[in-house]
Protein backbone atom coordinates (compact mmCIF):
# COMPACT_ATOMS: atom_id res chain seq x y z
CA UNK A 1 0.00 0.00 0.00
CA UNK A 2 1.45 3.43 -0.73
CA UNK A 3 0.61 6.09 1.32
CA UNK A 4 0.68 10.02 0.22
CA UNK A 5 3.20 12.00 1.30
CA UNK A 6 2.62 14.44 3.85
CA UNK A 7 4.23 18.04 4.01
CA UNK A 8 3.83 20.44 6.67
CA UNK A 9 2.70 24.08 6.10
CA UNK A 10 6.45 25.08 6.07
CA UNK A 11 7.49 22.22 3.23
CA UNK A 12 3.93 23.38 1.90
CA UNK A 13 5.16 26.85 1.62
CA UNK A 14 8.52 25.99 -0.21
CA UNK A 15 6.82 23.92 -2.80
CA UNK A 16 4.64 26.65 -3.35
CA UNK A 17 7.24 29.47 -3.85
CA UNK A 18 9.71 27.12 -5.96
CA UNK A 19 6.67 26.68 -8.24
CA UNK A 20 5.89 30.62 -8.54
CA UNK A 21 9.70 31.03 -9.37
CA UNK A 22 9.74 28.60 -12.06
CA UNK A 23 6.52 29.84 -13.66
CA UNK A 24 7.71 33.33 -13.28
CA UNK A 25 11.55 32.72 -14.33
CA UNK A 26 9.79 31.36 -18.04
CA UNK A 27 7.68 34.42 -18.33
CA UNK A 28 10.90 36.39 -17.48
CA UNK A 29 12.86 34.86 -19.92
CA UNK A 30 11.18 36.23 -22.75
CA UNK A 31 12.45 39.42 -21.25
CA UNK A 32 16.15 37.91 -20.92
CA UNK A 33 15.43 36.74 -24.43
CA UNK A 34 14.96 40.56 -25.46
CA UNK A 35 18.34 41.37 -23.46
CA UNK A 36 20.13 38.93 -24.68
CA UNK A 37 19.66 40.44 -28.28
CA UNK A 38 20.81 44.25 -27.68
CA UNK A 39 23.64 43.16 -25.19
CA UNK A 40 25.15 40.10 -27.01
CA UNK A 41 24.11 40.05 -30.38
CA UNK A 42 24.24 43.75 -31.36
CA UNK A 43 26.48 44.70 -28.20
CA UNK A 44 23.86 47.50 -27.40
CA UNK A 45 23.68 49.08 -24.20
CA UNK A 46 19.38 49.58 -24.23
CA UNK A 47 17.89 50.81 -21.73
CA UNK A 48 14.69 51.01 -23.32
CA UNK A 49 13.93 47.62 -21.46
CA UNK A 50 12.66 49.24 -18.61
CA UNK A 51 10.31 51.29 -20.26
CA UNK A 52 9.22 48.62 -22.59
CA UNK A 53 8.33 46.11 -20.01
CA UNK A 54 5.38 48.43 -18.46
CA UNK A 55 4.29 49.71 -21.72
CA UNK A 56 3.43 45.69 -22.50
CA UNK A 57 1.95 44.92 -19.46
CA UNK A 58 -0.16 48.73 -20.00
CA UNK A 59 -1.86 47.92 -23.42
CA UNK A 60 -1.97 44.34 -22.07
CA UNK A 61 -4.12 45.42 -18.71
CA UNK A 62 -6.35 48.59 -20.73
CA UNK A 63 -7.31 45.91 -23.46
CA UNK A 64 -8.04 42.96 -21.38
CA UNK A 65 -10.23 45.08 -18.79
CA UNK A 66 -12.11 46.71 -22.31
CA UNK A 67 -12.98 43.01 -23.24
CA UNK A 68 -10.69 41.89 -25.66
CA UNK A 69 -9.34 38.80 -27.03
CA UNK A 70 -6.14 38.15 -23.93
CA UNK A 71 -3.94 36.82 -26.73
CA UNK A 72 -4.87 39.83 -29.08
CA UNK A 73 -3.89 41.48 -26.43
CA UNK A 74 -0.33 40.08 -25.88
CA UNK A 75 0.12 40.53 -29.62
CA UNK A 76 -0.14 44.13 -29.35
CA UNK A 77 1.59 44.39 -26.54
CA UNK A 78 4.57 42.63 -28.42
CA UNK A 79 3.56 45.81 -31.26
CA UNK A 80 3.74 48.47 -28.98
CA UNK A 81 7.25 47.42 -27.14
CA UNK A 82 8.63 46.67 -31.18
CA UNK A 83 7.61 50.22 -31.91
CA UNK A 84 9.26 51.69 -29.08
CA UNK A 85 12.48 49.92 -29.64
CA UNK A 86 12.38 51.06 -34.16
CA UNK A 87 12.11 55.03 -32.00
CA UNK A 88 15.11 54.02 -30.18
CA UNK A 89 16.81 52.73 -32.86
CA UNK A 90 15.76 55.74 -35.11
CA UNK A 91 17.62 58.14 -32.24
CA UNK A 92 20.75 56.29 -32.82
CA UNK A 93 21.15 55.59 -36.45
CA UNK A 94 19.37 58.42 -37.82
CA UNK A 95 19.85 61.40 -35.03
CA UNK A 96 23.38 60.14 -34.29
CA UNK A 97 22.39 59.80 -30.76
CA UNK A 98 24.70 58.24 -28.52
CA UNK A 99 23.31 54.68 -27.67
CA UNK A 100 23.06 54.49 -24.32
CA UNK A 101 21.63 57.81 -24.48
CA UNK A 102 19.08 57.33 -26.77
CA UNK A 103 18.00 54.32 -24.50
CA UNK A 104 17.97 56.58 -21.70
CA UNK A 105 15.78 59.32 -23.81
CA UNK A 106 13.20 56.55 -24.61
CA UNK A 107 12.76 55.19 -21.58
CA UNK A 108 11.76 58.14 -19.68
CA UNK A 109 9.68 58.96 -22.44
CA UNK A 110 7.61 55.47 -22.42
CA UNK A 111 7.15 56.58 -18.61
CA UNK A 112 4.88 59.43 -19.54
CA UNK A 113 3.19 57.19 -22.59
CA UNK A 114 2.64 54.21 -20.34
CA UNK A 115 0.67 56.45 -17.87
CA UNK A 116 -0.87 57.79 -21.07
CA UNK A 117 -1.87 54.20 -21.93
CA UNK A 118 -3.19 53.58 -18.43
CA UNK A 119 -5.04 56.43 -17.65
CA UNK A 120 -3.22 56.11 -14.27
CA UNK A 121 -0.78 54.39 -11.93
CA UNK A 122 -2.08 51.21 -11.65
CA UNK A 123 -4.68 49.17 -13.33
CA UNK A 124 -6.40 45.81 -11.59
CA UNK A 125 -7.93 42.89 -13.47
CA UNK A 126 -8.89 40.97 -10.43
CA UNK A 127 -12.35 41.04 -12.37
CA UNK A 128 -11.36 40.43 -15.42
CA UNK A 129 -12.23 36.88 -15.94
CA UNK A 130 -11.02 36.34 -19.83
CA UNK A 131 -7.08 36.18 -19.05
CA UNK A 132 -4.86 33.34 -20.32
CA UNK A 133 -3.66 31.62 -17.68
CA UNK A 134 -7.27 31.67 -15.92
CA UNK A 135 -8.17 28.47 -17.40
CA UNK A 136 -4.69 26.69 -17.97
CA UNK A 137 -1.71 25.62 -15.95
CA UNK A 138 0.76 28.22 -16.64
CA UNK A 139 3.64 26.21 -16.17
CA UNK A 140 2.57 24.07 -19.56
CA UNK A 141 1.77 26.88 -21.26
CA UNK A 142 4.72 28.97 -20.84
CA UNK A 143 6.97 26.14 -21.45
CA UNK A 144 5.55 25.51 -24.21
CA UNK A 145 5.71 29.44 -25.60
CA UNK A 146 9.25 29.80 -24.63
CA UNK A 147 9.97 26.80 -26.35
CA UNK A 148 8.34 27.89 -29.20
CA UNK A 149 9.68 31.44 -28.92
CA UNK A 150 13.17 30.05 -28.16
CA UNK A 151 13.38 27.72 -31.80
CA UNK A 152 12.06 30.72 -33.56
CA UNK A 153 14.50 33.04 -32.65
CA UNK A 154 17.30 30.12 -33.31
CA UNK A 155 15.66 29.95 -36.67
CA UNK A 156 15.78 33.40 -37.35
CA UNK A 157 19.16 33.73 -35.98
CA UNK A 158 20.09 31.22 -39.03
CA UNK A 159 18.29 33.57 -41.75
CA UNK A 160 20.34 36.10 -44.09
CA UNK A 161 18.64 38.36 -41.85
CA UNK A 162 19.76 37.28 -38.56
CA UNK A 163 23.69 36.31 -39.75
CA UNK A 164 24.00 40.12 -40.77
CA UNK A 165 22.16 41.17 -37.32
CA UNK A 166 24.95 38.94 -35.87
CA UNK A 167 27.74 39.92 -37.99
CA UNK A 168 26.81 44.15 -37.43
CA UNK A 169 26.89 43.06 -33.39
CA UNK A 170 30.64 40.99 -34.11
CA UNK A 171 32.26 43.94 -36.44
CA UNK A 172 29.72 46.85 -38.13
CA UNK A 173 32.50 48.36 -40.16
CA UNK A 174 33.00 44.59 -41.77
CA UNK A 175 29.58 43.92 -42.68
CA UNK A 176 29.23 47.54 -43.91
CA UNK A 177 32.12 46.71 -46.69
CA UNK A 178 30.26 43.66 -48.04
CA UNK A 179 27.32 46.46 -48.84
CA UNK A 180 24.71 45.78 -45.89
CA UNK A 181 23.11 48.49 -43.92
CA UNK A 182 23.76 47.89 -40.62
CA UNK A 183 21.72 50.84 -39.48
CA UNK A 184 18.43 48.64 -40.90
CA UNK A 185 19.86 45.82 -38.84
CA UNK A 186 20.26 47.70 -35.37
CA UNK A 187 16.76 48.79 -35.83
CA UNK A 188 15.35 45.28 -36.58
CA UNK A 189 17.48 44.03 -33.63
CA UNK A 190 16.73 46.37 -31.03
CA UNK A 191 12.63 46.50 -32.17
CA UNK A 192 12.24 42.53 -31.63
CA UNK A 193 14.29 42.85 -28.15
CA UNK A 194 11.68 45.23 -27.39
CA UNK A 195 9.05 43.04 -28.66
CA UNK A 196 10.15 40.66 -26.32
CA UNK A 197 10.56 42.53 -23.50
CA UNK A 198 7.19 43.94 -23.96
CA UNK A 199 5.89 40.56 -24.42
CA UNK A 200 6.93 39.59 -20.99
CA UNK A 201 5.70 42.22 -19.23
CA UNK A 202 2.22 41.54 -20.85
CA UNK A 203 2.13 37.87 -19.68
CA UNK A 204 3.40 39.13 -16.35
CA UNK A 205 0.74 41.49 -15.55
CA UNK A 206 -1.82 38.52 -16.89
CA UNK A 207 -0.21 36.16 -14.35
CA UNK A 208 -0.07 38.93 -11.36
CA UNK A 209 -3.43 40.39 -12.48
CA UNK A 210 -2.43 44.07 -11.88
CA UNK A 211 0.01 46.82 -14.81
CA UNK A 212 1.70 49.19 -12.65
CA UNK A 213 3.57 51.81 -13.79
CA UNK A 214 6.60 51.25 -11.87
CA UNK A 215 6.73 47.71 -12.38
CA UNK A 216 9.18 48.25 -15.26
CA UNK A 217 12.10 50.09 -12.86
CA UNK A 218 15.32 47.62 -12.88
CA UNK A 219 14.41 45.03 -15.34
CA UNK A 220 17.48 45.43 -17.72
CA UNK A 221 19.33 44.60 -14.55
CA UNK A 222 17.25 41.27 -13.91
CA UNK A 223 17.67 40.78 -18.06
CA UNK A 224 21.41 41.14 -17.66
CA UNK A 225 21.66 38.89 -14.20
CA UNK A 226 19.94 36.08 -16.48
CA UNK A 227 22.20 36.50 -19.46
CA UNK A 228 25.19 36.28 -17.25
CA UNK A 229 23.70 33.70 -14.60
CA UNK A 230 22.80 31.32 -17.72
CA UNK A 231 26.36 31.89 -19.71
CA UNK A 232 28.23 31.41 -16.24
CA UNK A 233 26.86 28.01 -15.62
CA UNK A 234 25.32 26.43 -18.65
CA UNK A 235 28.08 27.83 -21.61
CA UNK A 236 27.30 29.79 -24.95
CA UNK A 237 29.21 28.10 -27.25
CA UNK A 238 26.49 28.63 -29.95
CA UNK A 239 23.26 30.53 -30.73
CA UNK A 240 21.27 27.26 -29.46
CA UNK A 241 23.07 26.93 -26.70
CA UNK A 242 23.51 30.46 -25.71
CA UNK A 243 19.73 31.54 -26.12
CA UNK A 244 19.01 27.43 -23.90
CA UNK A 245 21.28 29.42 -21.41
CA UNK A 246 19.52 32.82 -20.85
CA UNK A 247 16.15 30.72 -20.64
CA UNK A 248 17.31 28.67 -17.67
CA UNK A 249 19.25 31.44 -16.36
CA UNK A 250 15.96 33.55 -15.87
CA UNK A 251 14.54 30.84 -13.97
CA UNK A 252 17.75 30.09 -11.64
CA UNK A 253 17.90 33.57 -10.42
CA UNK A 254 13.99 33.57 -9.81
CA UNK A 255 14.93 30.83 -7.35
CA UNK A 256 18.03 32.29 -6.21
CA UNK A 257 15.54 35.50 -5.32
CA UNK A 258 12.89 33.06 -3.79
CA UNK A 259 15.49 30.93 -1.61
CA UNK A 260 17.00 34.68 -0.95
CA UNK A 261 13.76 35.76 0.74
CA UNK A 262 13.55 32.68 2.48
CA UNK A 263 16.39 34.11 5.10
CA UNK A 264 14.76 35.78 8.07
CA UNK A 265 16.64 39.42 7.90
CA UNK A 266 15.66 39.78 4.04
CA UNK A 267 12.84 41.49 2.95
CA UNK A 268 11.09 41.85 -0.09
CA UNK A 269 12.24 45.14 -0.50
CA UNK A 270 15.69 43.79 -0.56
CA UNK A 271 14.88 42.46 -3.93
CA UNK A 272 16.82 44.97 -5.82
CA UNK A 273 19.93 44.65 -3.32
CA UNK A 274 19.74 40.71 -4.05
CA UNK A 275 19.57 41.22 -7.60
CA UNK A 276 22.96 43.42 -7.62
CA UNK A 277 24.80 41.04 -5.13
CA UNK A 278 23.95 38.14 -7.74
CA UNK A 279 25.45 39.79 -10.88
CA UNK A 280 28.12 41.09 -9.41
CA UNK A 281 28.86 37.66 -7.87
CA UNK A 282 27.97 36.19 -11.83
CA UNK A 283 30.40 38.54 -13.28
CA UNK A 284 33.16 38.56 -10.40
CA UNK A 285 33.00 34.40 -10.25
CA UNK A 286 34.05 33.84 -14.15
CA UNK A 287 36.50 36.50 -14.32
CA UNK A 288 38.60 35.06 -11.00
CA UNK A 289 38.28 31.45 -12.56
CA UNK A 290 39.91 32.61 -15.84
CA UNK A 291 42.42 33.90 -14.19
CA UNK A 292 42.88 30.71 -11.79
CA UNK A 293 43.07 29.48 -15.32
CA UNK A 294 45.76 31.53 -16.45
CA UNK A 295 47.25 31.42 -13.49
CA UNK A 296 47.67 27.22 -13.46
CA UNK A 297 48.80 27.04 -16.90
CA UNK A 298 51.78 29.81 -16.50
CA UNK A 299 52.80 27.68 -13.67
CA UNK A 300 52.84 24.61 -15.93
CA UNK A 301 54.70 26.18 -18.43
CA UNK A 302 57.24 27.34 -16.46
CA UNK A 303 57.38 23.94 -14.85
CA UNK A 304 57.70 22.26 -18.23
CA UNK A 305 60.48 25.11 -19.41
CA UNK A 306 62.62 24.21 -16.37
CA UNK A 307 62.49 21.03 -16.81
CA UNK A 308 63.53 21.21 -20.54
CA UNK A 309 66.17 23.84 -19.68
CA UNK A 310 67.78 21.26 -17.08
CA UNK A 311 67.68 18.63 -19.31
CA UNK A 312 69.43 20.62 -21.60
CA UNK A 313 72.58 21.31 -19.04
CA UNK A 314 72.59 17.78 -17.71
CA UNK A 315 73.27 16.85 -21.82
CA UNK A 316 75.45 19.75 -22.37
CA UNK A 317 77.75 18.44 -19.08
CA UNK A 318 77.83 14.36 -20.67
Amino acid sequence: MVHPIVMNKEERFMLNSMIGAIESGLIYALMALGVFITFRILDFPDLTVDGSFTTGAAICAVMSVNGYSPILAVVCAFLGGAAAGVCTGLLHTKGKINGLLSGIIMMIALFSINLRISGKPNVSMSKVENLIFNEVSVMVVMIVFVIAVKLLLDLFFKTDVGLSLRATGDNARMIRSFGANTDTNIIIGIALSNGLVALSGALIAQYQKFSDNGMGIGMIVIGLASVIIGEAIFGARSIFRATLAVILGAIVYRIIIALALRVEWLDTSDMKLITAVIVIFALVVPYMRKVMNQRKLAQKRTKEMLAAIESVQAGGGR
